[in-house]
């Protein structure tokens, strides 16, 4: 069994630190802390650290294109080690979750995320893990955009924190048990 490669989506930079597109960046920097594996190094258009989790080889990578671009940096991620895309997890943000639902998904469309779809046009299917974190919808007078890069309300943030612990979790659960077990497990949260 090859390399996993992890990847959270997020935006550099102090300016996007905790906002709801930055969901993914939260995860790994979780994942990277628990699991003693400092993401530090920078390679291609990444930010990544490799090591072990439960036994299971991972490179844990925060993309640094910016979230609609980052299919550039996971396309070179995956050619750089090798990594299929059948053994590759993207966790983000979406906005049609509920505040922090999550939900495992092995294939499929973009869903209007941009960085997902950057990511399927960069590799070219579909035939890859997503960790999706619930944000909810923009109130109506608030654009999409605008919404994902504001720093998280108070009174989501309790919520939010715990999605990005079970989404952590969840992550490990696909590494150990597969990818059916964590479904089976945290989709009907």
């Amino acid at each position: 069994m090859g390399e996993k490669l992890v990847v959270g989506l997020g935006n550099p930079g102090r300016a996007y630190a905790g906002t709801r597109h930055n969901l993914g960046f939260e995860v790994v920097d979780l994942l990277a802390t628990v699991k003693k594996i400092p993401v530090r190094t920078e390679e291609g258009w990444a930010i990544l650290g490799r090591g072990a989790i439960d036994g299971c080889s991972v490179i844990l990578a925060k993309p640094q294109t910016y979230v609609n671009l980052s299919g550039i940096a996971v396309a070179d991620l995956c050619k750089r080690y090798t990594v299929d895309p059948m053994d590759l997890i993207v966790i983000h943000d979406d906005l049609d979750l509920p505040v922090g639902v999550i939900r495992i998904r092995t294939r499929g469309g973009h869903g209007g995320h941009k960085g997902v779809r950057s990511i399927l046009e960069s590799l070219g299917t579909d035939l890859f893990t997503r960790v999706k974190i619930g944000i909810g919808r923009p109130p109506k007078d608030v654009d999409p955009a605008d919404y994902v890069l504001s720093p998280i309300p108070t009174e989501e943030a309790p919520l939010l924190q715990e999605a990005v612990r079970r989404a952590a979790e969840a992550v490990e659960v696909i590494l150990t048990r597969g990818v059916a077990v964590a479904m089976n497990r945290f989709n009907s949260l």
